[in-house]
């Protein structure tokens, strides 16, 4: 067997802006990795990437470019038959950093692995649920009622929490607005890296809206801070951007930095690595859940399985794809009681419709 790669680029219009700390997005540039095997299967991987380094240093146009020059050739002495994943991770972990595009391949190949072995990701990775509690990320919007309003329509079409993006300026009131009009719902909030050490006693006020979790207040790389702000607060303290690995999970729960992680495999360059963080936290009673990227169906598909785990129990960013999509690239994953079913064919359980991604692509790339 002989594997080659095409990276499909697309760009698919959002069903509304989604701003956060650090910016907004009103289309999606996705990029698409397919792992193509000279009989002609095909595994899939999403890359999520956004296109400007504000999330992270990596960026679309970028994580072509490492694909292309450097990641894919690595990867060439293994492609004369279907590698191991555990293979292909050691070869990837040769180049520093670009974990999202490490991930793209990685799952691609893992897809069609699964697939020639007739196996599920759920079931490779140790899934113990067929159906997974969905939550619901809420960007910043324009006003307090585009808020209410926006929370009001996710709460009727039965999302088990809600998580609202904050920063400087809009925090507290919008907290209280949404926790006045909701008592019950399963609330949390997100700052994306948007405060200091310094506003520890402001993000105290916070406490008495009974969140479920503050999730990463401070820089990725301020650990120290982290602590210190935990200790201000009562609320937990979750860390997304600074878990980047298994030790660095490691070092954030025993430095005291976090006592929730959420995981998402783009950020620590894959499923394999983000399963081994599941199972550390579980070893050390951290509570886990899958975050999101603006996934489309591809992505999702593979985060499903991955929030099956038995770690995972919140509710995570696996929302349906008419959150963000009115066409999604692959069949939709539609929202059933306030959950999605996670995909049992083999390999990720889902493939692009075709007439979908040829429409929505912009570019590819054989490489």
């Amino acid at each position: 067997m002989t594997i080659s790669f095409q990276i499909h680029s697309l760009e698919i219009p959002l069903v509304r802006p989604f701003r956060t700390s650090f910016g907004s997005q009103s289309v999606r540039d996705v990029v698409l990795v397919e792992a193509v095997s000279d009989s002609g299967v095909s595994g899939w991987g999403e890359c999520v990437t956004m296109a400007w380094p504000g999330y992270s240093a990596e960026y679309t146009s970028g994580a072509i470019d490492v694909m292309q020059k450097f990641l894919i050739p690595t990867l060439e002495p293994l492609l004369e038959t279907s590698p191991e994943p555990d293979a292909v991770r050691s070869a990837l972990s040769v180049m520093q950093g670009h974990p999202m595009a490490k991930s793209a391949l990685s799952t691609a190949l893992l897809d069609l692995w699964l697939k020639e072995r007739e196996t599920s990701l759920a079931n490779y990775l140790g899934a113990v649920k067929d159906k997974v509690d969905c939550g619901v990320s809420v960007g910043i919007p324009s006003s307090i009622d585009s808020l209410l309003e926006e929370v009001g329509s996710y709460v009727d079409q039965g999302y088990k929490r809600i998580k609202l993006k904050i920063e400087p300026g809009w925090d507290i009131d919008a907290v209280r607005q949404v926790r006045n009009a909701w008592p019950e719902m399963l609330l949390q909030v997100d700052a994306n890296q948007a405060y200091e050490r310094t506003d520890g006693a402001h993000l105290a006020q916070l406490d008495q809206y009974d969140l479920l979790l503050i999730e990463q207040p401070l820089p990725e790389d301020d650990f120290l801070g982290h602590a210190m702000i935990s200790r201000e607060v009562n609320t937990p303290i979750c860390l997304d951007e600074s878990i980047l690995s298994v030790a660095s999970a490691q070092g954030a729960i025993e430095f005291g930095a976090t006592t929730i992680i959420n995981i998402k495999p783009g950020r620590v360059g894959g499923y394999l690595t983000a399963k081994e963080i599941h199972d550390l936290c579980v070893g050390q009673g951290i509570p886990v859940w899958c975050g999101g990227m603006l996934e489309t169906g591809i992505g999702r598909a593979a985060n499903l399985a991955l929030a099956a785990l038995p770690g995972f129990v919140l509710p995570g960013d696996t929302s349906a794809s008419n959150r963000y999509y009115a066409e999604d690239v692959t069949q939709p994953f539609v929202l059933d009681n306030g959950q999605l079913p996670v995909p049992s064919k083999p390999g990720i359980g889902i493939e692009p419709i075709p007439e979908n991604l040829e429409a929505m692509r912009t570019a590819v790339i054989t490489a």
